[in-house]
């Protein structure tokens, strides 16, 4: 069987793997059963951590130029703003700054980039079977035309989206609940005088309606109908069912709307999968998990996804590593996903309620908390993603011993190193999907470098040079591996118990 991978779904998570994979010489096979890249999308941003996937990977490109990043978000009655979330102000002093762009743009960076490694995405392919051995998998797929063929590949990994092929191939169940029936958005091109740097959510009635702004007098307009509205709703209908809930509930004359982009309708689900992978069947993205999109979790919990099964799968294809790392990437990022879904879920249920009691709750309780700048700071510091941790996890078993800095499991924050030359580099640009060695001088950069490439390869391992006493392994996706005085043999010992489980 061969050893390449074979990709489902050219969306973020497929794209951002598929890089991975080929910055590693890694074959990746990417197929779509659209005709072509997405001109319109629902994902309208990434948030820091998702910043930090696409640098590392070098598919950021000039996204942050063409993007917004001082955002505000605005709750209202009527005309009236009765919440303001000073997102730019709270997330001032983090590392990396949220980039408020359409889910199209991301994609074509990420394409850009698979395509400087020769690659090429498949269009009009549709996976419709799939049959695993215990050396790969033989998968049928349709292209256009109608015609099948039959792929050979080491593995297969499903990216492709809430309705996953693969997922259902694979038998892996994908329960959760409703969370809002219907939701009805359009795109359009109008001067309005709200923020152009923000969003406004109407807080009035229990259900949603949301305006938010996109570059070129551009606004996505969100509504959740009230019962009884049709099914199947053509996209005029659509249009002023949406326009027409927007002034009777803003008060606002939507008559300087000069041009419909898009619109469309769908249903908000929270939904987790029962497990990420069946033998050589892996899912990511929203395969594995869909959510309310509050807070721009979805595309940056997927991209998350795409980088640390992205580094496992790297090692195991390459005969590095034993197939059960692959088992890590679920113990990983599914309990991380669940945490996402929970989250999400209870801001839609906090500040759309359907009950008379949760909206006191919410007016009295909980607003007057939002307002204070420390609850912002926290709230946006848990939505950036940048605190995510491992701790605890499959490979980073908690400790109770005591210690400055981050512990394994953890995220390691940016900092600027050396690299044995001497010249300066950050610690996120030289990751690059690589592991780094962090020591505080050369000699032990080099004799734990040697060490950690013995056994995953010298093309994997970029030794460094910091002013820090401990020596550090620092995962392709930026957390902690291993941290201790200088000691190649344990660091060794970490690595071989890791990558070759008794």
């Amino acid at each position: 069987m061969t050893d390449t991978v074979l990709v489902v779904g050219a969306g973020p998570t497929g794209l951002a793997l598929a890089i991975h994979l080929a910055m590693h010489d890694v074959p990746a096979r990417v197929i779509d059963s659209a005709d072509g890249p997405a001109t319109t999308s629902r994902a309208l941003g990434l948030q820091p951590r998702g910043v930090e996937v696409m640098e590392r990977i070098g598919a950021l490109g000039d996204l942050p130029e063409r993007s917004r990043s001082l955002l505000n978000m605005y709750y209202n009655r009527g005309p009236h703003a009765v919440l303001r979330l000073r997102v730019g102000e709270a997330a001032a002093a983090m590392e990396k700054q949220a980039l408020l762009i359409s889910q199209a743009e991301v994609e074509g960076a990420l394409r850009n980039r698979f395509e400087e490694f020769g690659g090429k995405v498949e269009w009009s392919t549709r996976l419709v079977a799939a049959r695993q051995t215990a050396e790969g998998v033989s998968a049928v797929v349709r292209v256009a035309g109608g015609d099948e063929q039959q792929l050979e590949a080491g593995w297969l990994v499903g990216c492709d989206g809430a309705h996953s092929a693969v997922r259902k191939i694979a038998g892996i169940g994908f329960p959760g609940r409703q969370l809002i029936e219907r939701l009805l958005m359009v795109d359009v091109r109008a001067q309005w005088p709200y923020d152009p740097n923000g969003s406004t959510t109407w807080m009035d009635t229990g259900r949603m309606l949301s305006v938010t702004a996109l570059p070129d007098d551009v606004w996505r307009v969100f509504v959740e109908p009230p019962p009884g509205v049709p099914d199947s709703l053509s996209e005029p209908e659509i249009v002023d069912r949406v326009l027409g809930e927007l002034a009777r509930r803003s008060g606002m004359d939507v008559g300087t709307v000069t041009d419909v982009r898009w619109a469309s309708e769908f249903r908000l689900h929270r939904r987790l999968a029962e497990t990420y992978r069946r033998g050589r069947m892996l899912i990511a993205g929203d395969a594995a998990h869909v959510q309310s999109p509050t807070g721009g979790q979805g595309q940056n919990t997927g991209l998350g996804d795409a980088e640390n099964l992205g580094w496992k799968l790297v090692l195991v294809a390459r005969g590095q590593a034993d197939q059960r790392l692959l088992d890590t990437y679920e113990g990983e990022r599914r309990p991380l996903a669940r945490s996402v879904l929970a989250a999400t879920s209870a801001a839609v249920d906090i500040m759309l309620p359907n009950t008379r009691w949760k909206r006191l709750v919410r007016d009295w309780l909980v607003m007057p908390a939002v307002r204070l700048q420390a609850v912002q700071r926290r709230l946006w510091r848990a939505a950036s993603q940048l605190d995510i941790s491992y701790r605890g996890g499959p490979l980073a078993i908690a400790s109770h011993r005591r210690t400055k800095g981050p512990v394994p499991g953890d995220r390691v924050p940016d900092t600027t190193c050396r690299r044995l030359d001497g010249s300066q580099v950050t610690l996120h640009a030289a990751i690059s999907g690589s592991w780094v060695v962090l020591a505080h001088d050369q000699h032990e950069a080099t004799r734990h470098a040697e060490a950690a490439a013995a056994l995953l390869g010298a093309d994997l391992v970029t030794p460094l040079v910091s002013e820090q006493p401990n020596v550090m392994l620092i995962r392709p996706d930026g957390h902690l591996a291993w941290h201790g005085h200088p000691a190649p043999e344990k660091l060794s010992a970490w690595l071989n118990h890791v990558l070759w489980p008794a």
